[in-house]
């Protein structure tokens, strides 16, 4: 229920898509899970998920700890899209700078490609995020 998370839910909801939330008994327990059309959607944090983005930056303060947390949070997500992936399932994420910063890309660009990468049917996984400065 975080704020990226929730403009997501809206966008979809609004261009009349539907979804169950965090769903306990799938890998990861995905964000957003559309069994109609085979796919989750992952809401990420830059930070919790050490994207390569201007909204991540190493901590100063204990790095060693803060490296190991996010290597694992890392090794947690290519875990969950490999379980995902197994069982058939088609994965976007949306990452926080593609709403938030100056490289965002703003909400009309997530939803529309959210729903075109939805409803094409797709075997690709999506990654929408910012620009690049």
């Amino acid at each position: 229920n975080t704020k990226p998370e929730m403009i997501v839910r809206h966008l979809l909801h609004r261009k009349g898509f539907r979804y169950r939330l965090h769903v306990s008994s799938m890998p990861g327990k995905p964000d957003l899970v559309m069994p109609r059309h085979r796919a989750v959607v992952l809401v990420n944090g830059c930070f919790w998920h050490g994207h390569d983005c201007h909204l991540f930056k190493w901590p100063s303060t204990r790095p060693g700890w803060w490296r190991a947390k996010i290597d694992r949070t890392r090794e947690t997500d290519r875990e969950a899209f490999a379980a995902l992936k197994a069982d058939g399932w088609r994965i976007a994420i949306v990452w926080e700078c593609a709403l938030k910063g100056r490289t965002r890309l703003g909400v009309d660009e997530v939803a529309d490609q959210l729903s075109q990468w939805l409803l094409s049917k797709s075997q690709e996984d999506v990654s929408i995020e910012g620009t690049r400065p």
